[in-house]
């Protein structure tokens, strides 16, 4: 099978769409990429020419388009089938969702990576829920004075992982920076998760205490899994499905919007000194795994099969 998948390439390197699209190459399926450059619709409109271009030189079975937009221009096309995979903001956004349901009537099959947004669809035809895989043999356990004494980290002192860039304004830096200013600068320090390589997060998830997102919305956050595969704690805000991916799990923490609730739970992980026991609960979603139910996704609506 050969697929085109379809997304934004405004915002640089997304590597959740890059590591589905290595798995299902594991699988055999042939992937090529097309990304739009421009901003809004009436930019991603521009390339609509190229993209009828690339689908006329190439034989491809399907298009995957990730991010509602990036499925609205496929869907104009309507030589090939378009199944397309909504990440967050697409939904979460009141102006973006308007076209994004547009996409997924026109669609032939769409995918959702959480209840939550799979809900505020309004739960559309041919759907269901599939949450990006998470690169388990990356993101892995490892010895905390070991990769703290790596990436240059004082021994003594306690790193909390901020979830996303201090300057993305959903992400709610704000917040987190009242919570953090709490406690002694000697004593704790909020690590912003920029500027570092794919290979040194891991590293970086291994030598905090704590994972902290203060979003104001979310999808499926994939730092969030990807701190769960390493038994990091998590301390979050209740956006997107973060709170069932943690319910139940050690050291992993719920918060009101209030800097004194996230100061109280952040003082709960440090003074325990104990990881999470989160790693069993998404191993489930490693990326082979995933990989086989978006093929069985591509499979249903070429008519190969009639379930998934």
């Amino acid at each position: 099978m050969k697929v085109l998948f379809v997304f934004g390439g405004n915002s640089g390197s997304m590597p959740f769409i890059g590591e589905q699209a290595d798995s299902l190459k594991r699988l055999g399926v042939i992937v090529d990429d097309f990304k739009i450059i421009g901003r809004g619709f009436t930019g991603y409109l521009k390339n609509i020419s190229k993209l009828y271009s690339v689908i006329e030189k190439n034989e491809y079975d399907l298009i995957h388009a990730h991010y509602g937009l990036s499925g609205l221009l496929s869907v104009l096309q309507r030589k090939i089938p378009v199944v397309i995979t909504y990440h967050g903001s697409d939904i979460n956004k009141k102006y973006v969702r308007i076209l994004s349901l547009w996409a997924a009537k026109l669609s032939d099959y769409n995918i959702f990576v959480s209840d939550d947004l799979f809900k505020k669809a309004n739960s559309p035809r041919r759907s269901r829920v599939i949450p990006c895989g998470v690169d388990v043999d990356l993101f892995k356990p490892l010895d905390k004075n070991n990769v703290k004494s790596i990436l240059g980290f004082d021994l003594e002192k306690h790193y909390i992982l901020f979830a996303s860039s201090f300057d993305n304004p959903v992400k709610n830096y704000a917040l987190a920076k009242k919570a953090i200013e709490a406690f002694p600068s000697d004593r704790v320090e909020l690590v912003e998760l920029k500027g570092w390589t794919r290979e040194q997060v891991p590293l970086l998830m291994n030598a905090c205490e704590a994972l902290l997102m203060t979003s104001f919305t979310e999808g499926s956050p994939q730092v969030v899994k990807e701190a769960m595969a390493c038994n990091l704690p998590v301390v979050s805000t209740n956006v997107g499905d973060v709170k069932a991916k943690v319910s139940g799990l050690k050291n992993c923490y719920i918060t009101e919007c209030d800097a004194h609730d996230i100061v109280s739970k952040l003082n709960l992980v440090i003074l325990s000194e104990v990881l999470t026991n989160s790693r069993c609960e998404i191993v489930n979603l490693s990326l082979d795994n995933v990989a086989l139910e978006v093929q069985a996704v591509y499979k249903k609506v070429k008519g190969l099969s009639d379930s998934i």
